[in-house]
């Protein structure tokens, strides 16, 4: 048909019609046009049918309906890519979330390593402060060493010249003396001839007149009788006159120590002396003429119930004992400081009646050799009380220390013998009570003569309470004095009183004694001697840190001194 040679048609499916164009086969390019003519054929059959335009409605129907189609498949589409997308931004939101949270993790990890750094830098710099504040110490303590040891040789330096000075001085005088007695020995031995001679013929001259008086008032004397009387009686009243005042004074001067003296371990008494009882008559009338009660031993004193029943019947057993003269018994009283001890021991010598003595521990070292004598001198001043004495040794582990495991010095060691030799034996003279914080420390024979030992413990809430209200009576609502003006108490409510009780736990009596005072003290701070809520807590506050740092230092001391111990 294109003028090039047909190719052979084709194998068609029996199913397909046989139309001209297929019989007349495909074109050079491949074309097979006899689907055109199908088409071309049957719109020429269409056009002549009667249906032609029912079938293009039908056409076009279908073809709006299949758009209508495609267009819900789009829309179908477009709904399934928005909901791809968002549960992509979903995703990339939990991605997002997940690694920012990560991303926090590690920057808390890092902010976390990095304040581990810093800890770890700043331990290293104070340990490097405290390395280097220790090694400029040794290198003061060296620098001191030195400068004393350069200073004991220059002083040792200098006497040596002082000493060769002088011996060089007092060589050359010598010397320079030695030349002029050589140089004026004629003349000195003239001098002393002539001043000889002359001495010699005025005691001659002396001699011959005091003979030729001795004489006559010898003379005189033997002739007259009446004077050779009164003179054997004068002689006579003179000699007895010598011995009973030489006597009498041995004897007062023994009466006077023992009685009215005090030995020097005593540091307090209630021994009456004359100034005591002219300035109080009535106390001192009380003590002489034995107007006591034993259930007064604990007045002023607070303490845990228990703890008041045994002293109560120690107290009424000690003045039983001294009614019936029979044998004191000894007491020890341990526990932390400023418990009642020495209140209770005084007051028990007050109200039994015993006058009472009051001595420390670290008074007896200082002595030396001394110690001795004087602990024999107070032993000797106790037996002197007519009523009984009872001798309180505070801080008596200072003196009374193990032998066996403690190093002390000869001379204590001679005063511990001394005091053991003194109170080995029973007696109704006097009582001991020893007070201490640490009676492990105790000698073995002394803890052996002690027969009832009490713990002084630290006050309970409700002991702490009694001794706040107690205190706040005594310093704040009635101070004592005549002159004392009383506290104004302002704001100041029952619950901020049960704070107090409650912060002070671990106090003991005496640090609430000196809130106490601390209280009075801010208050006399101000015009009206006016304390508030606020101050009050303020003061409680300041007394809580000092005891606080008292603590750490008591501390440091220990630890130091397990450190040299070691």
């Amino acid at each position: 048909m294109f003028g090039r040679k047909k190719q052979p048609e084709p194998e068609r499916p029996s199913s397909v019609l046989n139309t001209p164009a297929q019989s007349s086969g495909n074109s050079v390019t491949g074309f097979d046009p006899s689907a055109l003519e199908r088409a071309a054929k049957a719109a020429r059959e269409l056009d002549a049918s009667k249906n032609s335009k029912s079938a293009v409605e039908l056409i076009k129907v279908q073809e709006t309906t299949k758009q209508h189609e495609a267009a819900t498949k789009r829309a179908e589409y477009d709904a399934m890519s928005q909901q791809m997308q968002l549960q992509r931004a979903e995703k990339e939101g939990e991605e997002a979330r997940k690694t920012l949270e990560r991303k926090s993790q590690f920057d808390r990890d890092r902010e976390d390593y990095k304040d581990k750094l810093d800890r770890k830098k700043l331990v290293d710099q104070l340990q490097a402060q405290k390395e280097m504040q220790e090694a400029g110490l040794r290198r003061q303590e060296e620098g001191v060493l030195k400068q004393e040891k350069l200073r004991r040789q220059t002083l040792e330096y200098e006497a040596e010249l002082r000493q060769k000075t002088e011996l060089a001085r007092v060589k050359a005088e010598t010397d320079g003396k030695i030349k002029q007695e050589r140089v004026n020995h004629d003349l000195l031995m003239e001098k002393l001839k002539v001043e000889a001679k002359e001495k010699k013929e005025a005691m001659i001259q002396s001699v011959k007149d005091g003979m030729e008086l001795a004489g006559k008032g010898i003379n005189n004397f033997l002739t007259d009788k009446e004077k050779l009387r009164n003179t054997a009686f004068t002689v006579s009243a003179l000699a007895v006159g010598i011995y009973t005042a030489k006597v009498g004074t041995g004897v007062l001067g023994r009466f006077i120590e023992a009685n009215l003296g005090k030995p020097s371990l005593v540091r307090d008494t209630s021994r009456i002396t004359v100034s005591q009882f002219l300035s109080e008559p009535v106390k001192s009338g009380r003590q002489i003429l034995g107007f006591n009660d034993a259930k007064k031993a604990l007045e002023g004193i607070v303490l845990e119930k228990s703890l008041s029943t045994q002293l109560e019947k120690i107290a009424v057993a000690t003045s039983n004992t001294k009614k019936n003269r029979a044998p004191f018994r000894h007491l020890m009283l341990h526990g932390p400081p400023g418990t009642g001890k020495t209140m209770f021991a005084r007051n028990l010598a007050q109200n039994s009646g015993l006058e009472y003595a009051i001595l420390t521990g670290g008074d007896v070292a200082p002595l030396g050799r001394d110690a001795v004598t004087e602990i024999h001198k107070l032993f000797d001043w106790a037996h002197t009380s007519r009523k009984g004495l009872l001798l309180f040794v505070d801080e008596a582990d200072a003196f009374l220390r193990n032998r066996e495991t403690e190093v002390i010095s000869e001379d204590v060691r001679n005063a511990l013998n001394a005091f053991l030799y003194r109170t080995g034996t029973e007696t109704d003279k006097f009582m001991m009570v020893y007070a201490s914080n640490k009676p492990s420390q105790f000698d073995g024979a002394i803890t052996d003569r002690i027969d009832e030992m009490v713990e002084f413990g630290l006050p309970g809430a409700e002991e702490r309470k009694n001794m706040i209200n107690m205190y706040i009576d005594k310093y704040l609502k009635t101070p004592a004095g005549a002159w004392a003006k009383k506290v104004v108490m302002e704001g100041i409510t029952e619950e901020d009183i049960e704070a107090v009780v409650t912060q002070t736990e671990g106090w003991s009596g005496r640090e609430i004694s000196k809130l106490a005072i601390a209280w009075q003290s801010a208050a006399y701070g101000t015009e009206g001697a006016l304390i508030d809520a606020a101050t009050f807590k303020a003061v409680v506050a300041q007394q809580s840190r000092s005891n606080e740092l008292k603590g750490m230092w008591l501390d440091e001391a220990l630890a130091e001194k397990m450190a040299r111990d070691k």
